[in-house]
C-alpha cells in the first residue's frame, strides 16, 4: 500500500509530522502510524498551555493492538487540541494531514526542533525503504 507524505509537512522517526507556520507548529501522526497501529480507540492529549518537550511524551495514542507514546519534536506551549479528535479518535484515519491534526504549539525557538526531522521524501525512505 502507497502511504502519503505531503512535501509541506516535515516528518520524525517517531511518526509525528509537523506543519510549520512562523512560530506556530501542528503537530499529527503520519498516514503510516495509523496503518500500523489499526483502530484507534482512544487519545489522550495535553492540556492547554501545558508544555512541551523535543523527545518527551504530550499524550499517548491507544488502538487494538498497541498504545503509544506521542513524542513532540519541538518545545513550546500548547495553544490548541484537537477536541474533536479526543471524541471520536478513529477519525484520526479519515484525514490525518487535514481534520486529523493532533495539537498546535507555540515554538519557543524554531531551534528546538528535533535535529532528525526529515523531509517527506527521507521518511517514506525510512519507513517504505526505497
Amino acid at each position: 500500500m502507497a502511504f502519503e507524505y505531503p512535501d509541506g509537512l516535515q516528518y520524525t522517526d517517531t511518526h509525528e509530522y509537523l506543519k510549520i507556520d512562523g512560530d506556530i507548529i501542528t503537530i499529527g501522526i503520519t498516514e503510516f502510524a495509523i496503518d500500523q497501529l489499526g483502530d484507534v480507540v482512544f487519545l489522550e492529549l495535553p492540556e492547554l498551555g501545558d508544555n512541551v518537550e523535543v523527545g518527551e511524551k504530550f499524550g499517548t495514542i491507544e488502538s487494538v493492538k498497541a498504545v503509544e507514546d506521542l513524542k513532540s519534536p519541538v518545545n513550546g506551549e500548547v495553544l490548541e487540541r484537537n477536541d474533536e479528535l479526543l471524541d471520536s479518535p478513529e477519525s484520526i484515519a479519515d484525514d490525518p494531514y487535514g481534520d486529523g491534526w493532533l495539537i498546535k504549539v507555540k515554538a519557543d525557538d524554531l531551534d528546538s526542533l528535533d535535529d532528525e526531522i526529515m523531509t517527506a521524501e527521507e521518511y517514506s525512505d525510512q519507513v517504505e525503504g526505497s
